[in-house]
């Protein structure tokens, strides 16, 4: 199965974020295609490269329902990803939230997942 999600990229440095969007590979883990907003990647580097550099947060969203979720940045290469955990408690967080009827986030998933630090 092929399923790719757009999802939107948050980059935390001390005093600011970098935002951007990508496509993240439900099979793999792997988050492909990331367009920075405001941001030249070729000119200033990859955010994680940065010392005020924290940790990086992905957002999934369906209307105005969202889960947001832990990436990893692999700065040697470049690239984002999920862990093989992290992507699984995504999957099954993403299919309660998104399953549940308009108005309500289902039973034991409130409708916003505050991001983890």
């Amino acid at each position: 199965m092929d399923l790719k999600l757009p999802i939107v990229l948050f980059d935390e440095l001390s005093e600011s974020v970098i935002r951007s969007t990508a496509m993240l590979d439900l099979a793999s883990g792997e988050i492909r295609g990331v367009e920075y907003d405001n941001y030249d990647k070729d000119a200033l580097g990859l955010p994680a490269e940065h010392e005020s550099y924290e940790f990086t947060s992905g957002m999934l969203s369906s209307g105005e329902r969202e889960v947001e979720f832990r990436v990893e940045v692999d700065v040697l290469n470049g690239t984002y990803s999920l862990t093989p955990s992290e992507l699984l408690e995504l999957k099954g967080r993403a299919a309660k939230l998104f399953s549940a009827p308009p108005g309500q986030a289902g039973p034991d998933v409130p409708a916003k997942v505050i991001k983890r630090r």
